[in-house]
């Protein structure tokens, strides 16, 4: 079964034709109803062939499309096209075996989740699936995700993901790194986020009266209150993420254009893999690749470019490239040997 956008419109509009009883339709009229749609959510699309008609006409009939009985029905020189049945549509009849293989391909990738508790229902209905339905299926997987389900706080994914989705507060016992004691505070959590195989939660804070970042991985114990929720009204999650690389969005912090310069050995993974949606190129020469980004800079962009080491070069701003380069400093110093 073609799964592109186009196809399933055109679908759609055949199988509201072949059941419409006060109206005729020859075969030019099923292609002039599929165009007339297309145009409207394609404006660009240059219409389909008198070959595509056929094929999507084939494909209701077939097994694994919906097995419909299509007559057609003498006028004259022409036919039109109706369903023999009025009462079928494709709309009410049970999953075809392509869609079944296509549902079970992704219940497939979202089961390569590991570690996510209110997945763990996927397994089982891919097995009803495949036992119900006898769909052909690989034994063993053929993708995985860079996950690791033994991480530290995983455990606690399950619970927050349904306290976000009830909209309940919560008391957390939080121990920061640098601390050996724990901090308990109020959450009215919003949003989970995966950053270099971490989780974090993302929530408002009733001690700050902010949005509070919390690793899971430093959650000694929570429970849930019966305060009344705080709703996130403000922050679009996904545009909060925009301007950072990481998790960590500085308070006060705004939008620098950075200019970095990558060596000829380091321009195709930057380039084939952007360090980030904003990067730019600005010049690629035999001196090396030169990008731009536009973001709040933040620890996590601090570690990152370490992490290139000598592959790239901070060219502005220098207070930026001034940081870089008194970190490199403290790393040399690390293997002076020691008297």
């Amino acid at each position: 079964m073609a799964t592109n956008k186009h196809a399933q419109i055109r679908y759609k509009v055949l199988d509201t034709c072949f059941r419409n009883r006060g109206k005729n339709y020859t075969f030019e009229d099923l292609m002039d109803a599929c165009n007339d749609a297309l145009a409207i959510v394609d404006p660009k699309s240059n219409g389909i062939s008198v070959r595509t008609l056929r094929d999507d006409i084939a494909f209701i009939e077939s097994e694994a499309g919906w097995l419909a009985d299509i007559e057609r029905v003498k006028a004259g020189k022409k036919s039109y096209y109706r369903y023999r049945d009025p009462n079928f549509s494709i709309n009410n009849q049970p999953l075809n075996q392509t869609e079944l293989i296509q549902i079970n391909s992704a219940l497939e990738i979202i089961s390569r989740f590991n570690g996510m508790p209110q997945f763990a229902w996927v397994n089982e209905i891919v097995t009803k699936i495949n036992n119900g339905f006898e769909i052909d299926n690989n034994s063993t997987g053929i993708i995985s995700f860079d996950s690791n389900q033994y991480l530290k706080g995983i455990e606690h994914l399950g619970y927050l993901f349904n306290a976000i989705n009830a909209k309940k507060a919560i008391k957390i016992t939080y121990r920061p790194f640098k601390s050996v004691h724990d901090i308990d505070m109020i959450i009215h959590p919003y949003y989970l986020k995966q950053f270099n195989n971490r989780w974090f939660l993302f929530g408002f804070n009733d001690s700050y009266q902010t949005i509070s970042n919390i690793a899971l991985d430093r959650i000694v114990t929570f429970e849930t209150l019966t305060l009344k929720y705080i709703e996130n009204k403000s922050i679009d999650f996904e545009e909060y993420f925009e301007d950072i690389i990481g998790v960590t969005r500085p308070e006060g912090g705004k939008i620098t254009k950075i200019e970095l310069l990558f060596t000829n050995e380091e321009a195709p993974y930057v380039l084939t893999k952007p360090i980030h949606g904003s990067q730019k190129k600005k010049k690629h020469d035999n001196n090396g690749l030169v990008v731009t980004l536009e973001i709040i800079p933040n620890l996590e962009f601090e570690k990152l470019i370490l992490s290139f080491g000598e592959k790239v070069k901070i060219i502005s701003p220098k207070k930026i490239a001034d940081t870089i380069k008194e970190r490199y400093s403290k790393t040399v110093k690390l293997y002076k040997p020691i008297k």
